[in-house]
């Protein structure tokens, strides 16, 4: 089942991904509700303005797509986007739920340590860790906070990277070649408004 999506990124060096992934979204982009290249130019609008024309965008979705880029934070709006997608907001009668959330780490410089790696544990497993100073707080609040937490190994406490976190991460790459999967992760994640989850709504 498609589901309606909204992707949160920072224009200047992230755009790119955004088109590879309504291009990778093949029939479901129909049902992409947020910016594309041909959308109107916000830059210069004020910030009320900016506010309600992605409210409009991000309101009737139920999956956000952040695109995870080495100077994300520089963007004014990203985390405030995070924030309104996590939010319950009421219009014309109607309650919006919580959207799901999946973080796509964009390929830098043709690999992905500007952010994230890796490390074989004692007994074996395969530990990821990333750059949590490179993204918002309220990305690394909803990271690590199912409740109650499930162990894909008692031994060392490892969690399972799609399903420990309301906010997991996935490769460029690897998103590309399934976007359904993981779209279809997040939205699952969202139902009854995060249920599951310890979530932080708040930047």
């Amino acid at each position: 089942m498609a589901h309606k999506t909204f992707i949160s990124y920072k224009y200047s060096e992230a755009s790119n991904v955004r088109d590879r992934i309504i291009e990778s979204l093949g029939e479901s982009a129909f049902y992409y509700k947020g910016e594309t290249s041909e959308s109107p130019d916000l830059t210069d609008s004020n910030t009320e303005n900016i506010r309600r024309a992605l409210r409009d965008m991000i309101y009737d979705t139920s999956v956000t797509i952040v695109v995870l880029s080495p100077n994300m934070k520089r963007s004014k709006w990203i985390d405030w986007e995070i924030e309104y997608s996590l939010k319950n907001v009421s219009r014309d009668g109607r309650t919006s739920h919580t959207n799901g959330v999946i973080g796509v780490i964009m390929k830098y410089n043709g690999n992905f340590e500007w952010f994230k790696s890796n490390r074989i544990k004692a007994d074996g497993c395969v530990s990821t860790s990333y750059n949590d100073e490179l993204v918002y707080s309220i990305i690394n609040n909803n990271r690590f906070n199912q409740n109650p937490k499930v162990y894909t190994c008692e031994v060392c406490k490892t969690i399972d990277s799609l399903h420990g976190s309301y906010i997991s991460y996935v490769e460029e790459d690897t998103f590309l070649n399934n976007p359904k999967k993981y779209i279809e992760n997040a939205y699952d994640k969202s139902i009854e408004n995060g249920k599951g989850y310890i979530l932080a709504k708040e930047r």
